[in-house]
């Protein structure tokens, strides 16, 4: 049976931030995620998940400068220090939230660019991560995005992901898996969960191509949740999408599988 955590970042976004546990908890979820925490000290964030009886699933390391293109730093030759500041900062909010397991963004690669270089960084730092995190039992993920989301970015395919992954050989290193970009860059859904079964540590989920609720679109999410109990996964699904109104309202599709 599937577990769901709604995502902070693209819901409830009616109202404040700091507001959205509070909401999350009302709307029958007990798990949240979010892009990042650090806007806020790890305490009061970790006040609201007390307040809310909620657990804190997942959070991306820091993306950089934004204005400047990055999305990530793990990836970027010549900017080993900043990529370790962004972990073991990450490292410090997973302690104080007790959560299990931590996104590290790789980067844009820019074009014309020595594409296997930036793997390598890659490689190097995310090794340092699962090193860091290890003794907290803490877990990383590493996420394939589509270029129609994020152009340039390390990874665009689930098994680009998967084969670096097998080049960083970490247990405590997982694939984390996002339905919408993976049915727009490798499509064949079934396929891929059978082939990365036993590398998933987490999942979002958003219909494709609108990114909304998984009610409509051209995955059928009843389906992929079923494949999924078929596979023994037992991690969290993080619902990243965009409601197509209020959050709440969207939520019927949900009711199901609570």
């Amino acid at each position: 049976m599937p577990k769901f955590a709604a995502n902070l970042s693209m819901q409830f976004t009616d109202v404040p931030f700091l507001d959205r546990f509070k909401a999350a908890a009302d709307a029958g979820f007990t798990a949240v995620e979010y892009l990042f925490p650090y806007e806020y000290p790890a305490e009061l964030l970790a006040e609201k998940l007390t307040e809310n009886s909620l657990t804190q699933v997942l959070f991306n390391t820091a993306p950089g400068d934004i204005a400047a293109g990055e999305w990530g730093r793990s990836a970027l030759p010549g900017r080993t220090a900043d990529a370790h500041a962004d972990i073991d900062n990450a490292l410090e909010y997973a302690r104080v939230l007790g959560c299990p397991s931590v996104h590290i963004m790789a980067g844009v690669v820019p074009e014309g660019a020595d594409v296997e270089a930036y793997q390598q960084v890659f490689i190097e730092n995310i090794r340092y991560a699962a090193d860091k995190f290890a003794p907290y039992g803490i877990n990383i993920m590493l996420e394939a995005l589509s270029p129609k989301v994020k152009p340039g970015y390390l990874m665009a395919s689930q098994y680009q992901t998967l084969a670096l992954l097998k080049q960083i050989d970490k247990p405590n290193v997982f694939i984390q898996l996002d339905f919408f970009h993976a049915q727009i860059v490798d499509g064949n859904l079934t396929k891929l969960i059978h082939d990365l079964a036993e590398h998933v540590g987490h999942i979002q989920i958003a219909s494709v191509p609108a990114r909304h609720e998984p009610d409509e679109g051209e995955i059928n999410y009843n389906y992929i949740f079923e494949e999924l109990d078929r596979v023994n996964y037992s991690g969290w699904i993080g619902c990243e999408y965009n409601p197509r109104g209020k959050t709440v309202a969207g939520l019927e599709w949900l009711n199901k599988w609570q």
